[in-house]
Formats: C-alpha cells, structure tokens, sequence
C-alpha cells in the first residue's frame, strides 16, 4: 500500500503529466498554424507520450491501492514569438518535469518506498532522454534563426518522427 504523502505527490506528478500532455499539443496547434506541419507532428506525438507518462502513474497508484485524484488543468500558451521559442519553452519544461521527478525519487526514498522508487527510475531514465529530443532541436534551430529555407528543411525532418 501507498502512503498518503506519497499518493498526493503522485497525483501532483500525474496532473504535471497531463498538463505537459496539453502543452505539447497547443504547442502543436501554434506549429500548424504557422504551417510547420512537420514540427506540429513533433508535438502530437509528444503529447500522446505524456498521456502515456500519466497512464504509468494512474496505473501504479491502482496497483499500489492508492486513489487517483484527478486536478483541474491550468490553460497552456497558445502562441509562442517564433518556432525556437516554443522548443525553448519546451525544453524548458522537460527540465523542470525532471526536477519533479527527482523530488518524487527523494521522496520515495525517504519513505523507503522501495516499490514506488523503483517504479521512478523508469521516469529518471525517460527524462533524460525527453530533455536530449528536445534540446537536439532547440540546438538545431538556434542557428537557423534567420534561414526560413533551413527551417523547412528542419520541418521535414521532425515529420519522420515514429508514432510509436
């Protein structure tokens, strides 16, 4: 069984999920509109994945006979002042996501909640590779800034990424 601190941290970690899930999809809905399709397919699969994230912690709270409270979701941007700036914010985003994670693993930790704490280390591992996706582009882009044809080029490229 969960502890009730450490059901009221996950259902915090689980709303952050679900809020980064919509973000990545009005981030998404900003690509499309500036007809980057390419980037707006990016974020779609980027948001299916955070409701994913959210899926594994509404999962474990059940099996752990913990209660998933669900939280209202604060609004997210819907404009960002360029293509770069939207992959900063999200790059942004996924390093303060792993700051929760780590928080949850101290957490876990301190309660010597083997079983949550080792269900952690598959989010430990995950945002290292989500702040890498992130920060490839955003390093990609920087110096593309003034270069609307590189640009294209870039948006073709985040087009082939997998669903999956």
């Amino acid at each position: 069984m969960i502890s009730k601190k450490m059901q009221d941290a996950l259902n915090g970690q689980l709303n952050v999920e679900l809020y980064s899930s919509y973000l990545y999809l009005a981030m998404a809905a900003y690509y499309q509109a500036i007809n980057l399709t390419g980037f707006a397919h990016w974020m779609r699969v980027q948001a299916k994945e955070e409701l994913g994230h959210a899926m594994r912690i509404y999962d474990h709270m059940h099996e752990r006979a913990g209660r998933v409270i669900l939280r209202p979701l604060e609004a997210p941007p819907t404009e960002w002042g360029s293509p770069l700036a939207a992959f900063e914010a999200a790059y942004q985003h996924e390093v303060e996501v792993t700051g929760m994670i780590n928080k949850l693993v101290n957490q876990a930790i301190q309660e010597k909640d083997h079983a949550t704490n080792n269900f952690l280390q598959w989010f430990v591992s995950e945002q290292v590779e989500e702040e890498a996706s992130t920060n490839e582009v955003v390093q990609k882009l920087r110096p593309m800034k003034d270069a609307p044809a590189a640009l294209f080029i870039m948006d073709r490229q985040l087009a082939e990424r997998s669903s999956e």
